[in-house]
């Protein structure tokens, strides 16, 4: 199974918010699940995006 990750600019656009309120809701504790890469890369899986937006696409 491939994962699709996007990067947080690419995830903005997909949920019609700004890179500013990805980046506070990750230092506020991550209502939008995201994965880390390394020390620094922050990337978000399109699915976990999707779910977010409506979770009812989990069932």
């Amino acid at each position: 199974m491939q994962t699709q990750l996007l990067t947080t600019k690419e995830a903005a656009q997909i949920l019609g918010v700004s890179v500013a309120f990805l980046e506070r809701d990750r230092w506020a504790g991550a209502r939008v699940p995201f994965i880390k890469i390394g020390s620094r890369a922050v990337r978000y899986r399109y699915s976990d995006l999707l779910a977010y937006i409506d979770p009812k696409f989990l069932s």
